[in-house]
């Protein structure tokens, strides 16, 4: 599960102010995808304070992050990223595994799973 996530140094310090921010220093980062959304998959970041047997986990810049086995194949080799503009900042996921996206940029589908497509 080495390049399952990959969380840039820009948003492993925005995760960790995140954390900080609301107690949760120690605390693990979900990363996982669900149904829903215009394209039919949207992506999910939470924290929680340990793994199941249904996890895998990875460390990345100090911060640990779990992420369900069954969510492994959509997520793997995805960029987390933290890009700061004039009108603010924000997380951005790249998926190599997404072949399409929709216009709001908060689902996507891949080749081998849809999901159900509903509006942004």
């Amino acid at each position: 599960m080495k390049d399952v996530v990959i969380i840039t140094e820009a948003a492993s310090h925005q995760i960790k102010d995140m954390m900080k921010e609301h107690g949760e220093e120690g605390s693990y980062l979900r990363v996982g995808v669900k149904g829903g959304g215009c394209s039919g998959l949207s992506y999910g970041m939470g924290f929680e304070e340990a793994p199941t047997e249904a996890d895998e986990q990875l460390e990345q810049h100090g911060i640990k992050v779990i992420v369900a086995k069954e969510d492994a194949a959509i997520l793997n080799g995805t960029i987390i990223d933290f890009k700061e503009s004039m009108l603010g900042g924000g997380f951005t996921i790249e998926n190599p595994n997404a072949i399409a996206s929709c216009g709001c940029g908060s689902s996507f589908r891949t080749a081998t799973n849809t999901g159900t497509p509903e509006e942004c």
